[in-house]
């Protein structure tokens, strides 16, 4: 579908509201050209070319039936009361028509509105429900500075490029197809001659904004640059300092900012040009149509009579003005899908993890895990190989070995946040695809290394997920997880804010809350991601207190670097490289004296 069908598309749930807001812009134009259609009249009294029409005809909505009756009741007027009351007569239809096409202007943008905001709305959904539905993957790739550019300024772009040049794509077309009609009824012949020239201009104004759209696509995306770059420096400003490194962001975010500025600028200019363009060109075709219409007056066979082409004129002049915001909408139109294909390129990401049509219905977890001849690769690069690993109900598994042996991508495969490239992860035999993806994550708790917490309460943290959790559940949650303590502590107990991302919370009690929020979910299978190795000594004992309690009667998945943490395993799982290379209990692992578990070991002791 193309970018401009795209951006229709989005019109099709206001179709109502679109047709109200066309129709009382074609009510607009009708009164605006009556108005204009004045011209006439008001000119022929003035110079006395007025021909008395003596009798009216049975009205009609028709152009020579409110014409003839027109000039009946000015006639009438200036029969019975003279020519100057019969401008006061004309000036007062103008006033009236004007006030109407006014009053119906207004109720066309009113009706375009909640258009405008709703496809806004409606864009804003749409890329915040598919981040919540794409894989990890797909972010690992992605600079968030760069998500949060096309969430915020792209859709901000199309409601300044794309929604608002809606109402002029609305009105002015309207407007330029009804003056288009009077001057076709007024002069067919001149008319012809202004169709061969409107093109002609259109044409160089298209030239002209060819390159726009690429332009601007460029400077959106040199824009999502200098939001990662700021978003990273404001993460890791504390290493910044450390590290005395203020002038080299500084010197990066500069480069960034200076070719997006420059990029812009070009913009810019193109974009501006819209406006003068259109309006010399309007100009220049006016010029021509004027020599073109005064020789038609001043020829010897006369086919126009001066006081029409005035009226022509003025009529033609108003085409103008609308011709122009038509460029300008045009212009802004093909800066603004630039920021819709960006848009597009979340909307249309690949979703790979997917839902059969009718998944398995899930009851209870039985029997085991299993872990069938698994592989998995990012591209070519191959992360796990021959996998294969039987995990009982109520047992705790540990995987330990090397940074980048696999552990956090094996234990990833369980809830699908990645799928494996081959092989099976089963779940009671079944394959972990046949399930819902809610319920299958129903089934696991997960505390990893880096505590998430949002910024909210202590008490919507612990309860995060969770539906109609009361606080007496949640006080004991945090007992469990020895946090109960620490919230006291605070100004507003468990109502107090924990900051952005617990930044008023030291690790431990970050972690403690994390583990609270597990306790909570109460779930059969527990995943533990280095949960203990950044805390201290203290805040280490408590955690892992903690999770002992936690992992009581339940099916759990230990990694961790600290061995002391898992040495009480009912199995021990080494990987190295991608693969399994070692099985067994603590002690059973230690009388290898060349295993790797064994080194691990006594590099932690020693």
């Amino acid at each position: 579908m193309s970018s401009f069908s795209k951006i229709f598309s989005y019109l099709l749930p206001y179709k109502g509201l679109a047709f109200f807001s066309i129709l009382f812009v074609f009510l607009s134009a009708f009164f605006s050209l009556f108005s204009l259609a004045l011209v006439a009249p008001f000119l022929k009294v003035l110079f006395g070319e007025t021909e008395m029409v003596t009798e009216s005809v049975a009205f009609g909505l028709n152009a020579n039936s409110i014409i003839h009756n027109f000039n009946y009741i000015l006639s009438q007027i200036i029969l019975e009361k003279g020519k100057v009351q019969a401008l006061v007569f004309v000036g007062i239809i103008v006033l009236v028509t004007s006030l109407f096409k006014n009053i119906f202007l207004y109720y066309s943008k009113v009706f375009i509105v909640p258009i405008r905001t709703g496809i806004v709305k409606h864009l804003r959904d749409l890329i915040f429900n598919k981040i919540l539905i794409l894989p990890l993957s797909y972010f690992s790739e992605e600079k968030k500075g760069d998500l949060m550019s096309r969430m915020a300024q792209d859709v901000q772009e199309i409601e300044v490029s794309v929604v608002r040049s809606l109402e002029m794509l609305f009105r002015d077309p309207i407007l330029i197809l009804t003056y288009l009609a009077a001057l076709f009824y007024m002069s067919p012949k001149l008319s012809m001659f202004v169709l061969v020239l409107l093109p002609l201009s259109g044409f160089l104004i298209g030239k002209i904004g060819k390159t726009l759209r690429s332009k601007s696509f460029q400077g959106q995306k040199k824009l999502g640059l200098i939001m990662s770059v700021f978003e990273e420096t404001i993460g890791g400003l504390r290493i910044v300092k450390a590290f005395n490194a203020e002038e080299k962001m500084h010197a990066q975010f500069d480069s960034v900012n200076a070719s997006f500025t420059q990029l812009q600028a070009k913009i810019f200019r193109r974009q501006q040009l819209a406006s003068p363009l259109s309006e010399f060109l309007g100009i220049l075709v006016m010029v021509i149509v004027l020599w073109y219409g005064g020789a038609m007056v001043l020829g010897e066979n006369s086919t126009l009579s001066s006081s029409v082409l005035i009226t022509y004129l003025v009529v033609f002049s108003q085409i103008i003005n609308p011709a122009k915001a038509v460029t300008t909408a045009y212009y802004n139109i093909l800066k603004g899908l630039a920021s819709n294909d960006r848009i597009e390129e979340i909307l249309g990401a690949d979703i790979s993890i997917k839902e059969k049509e009718n998944p398995q219905v899930f009851s209870e977890f039985k029997h085991s895990i299993e872990y069938k001849n698994v592989h998995f690769k990012y591209d070519k690069d191959t992360v796990l190989h021959s996998i294969n690993l039987t995990i009982k109900k109520g047992k705790a598994i540990a995987l330990v070995g090397p940074s980048g042996a696999g552990k956090s991508t094996l234990v990833d495969l369980l809830p699908r946040f990645i799928d494996v490239s081959a092989g099976e992860v089963l779940i009671d035999g079944i394959n972990v695809k046949d399930f819902k993806l809610k319920e299958l994550r129903n089934l696991m708790g997960i505390v990893s290394q880096q505590s998430i917490l949002f910024n909210d309460t202590f008490f919507n943290n612990i309860a995060f997920g969770i539906e109609n959790a009361t606080e007496e559940d949640v006080i004991a949650a945090a007992k469990v997880a020895n946090a109960h303590d620490f919230i006291m502590e605070t100004q507003n107990g468990y109502y107090t804010n924990v900051g952005e991302g617990g930044s008023k919370l030291s690790g431990g009690q970050r972690q403690r809350i994390s583990i609270a929020r597990a306790v909570l979910k109460n779930p059969p299978i527990l995943i533990l991601d280095e949960a203990t190795s950044a805390l201290d000594t203290e805040s280490e004992r408590l955690v892992q207190d903690a999770i002992l309690k936690l992992m009581k009667n339940r099916t759990s998945i230990v990694i961790a670097h600290r061995l002391s943490t898992v040495k009480h395993s009912d199995q021990i799982v080494v990987l190295s490289e991608g693969g399994i290379i070692e099985k067994g209990k603590h002690d059973e692992l230690l009388q290898m004296d060349s295993g790797i578990y064994t080194k691990l070991h006594k590099l932690q002791m020693y």
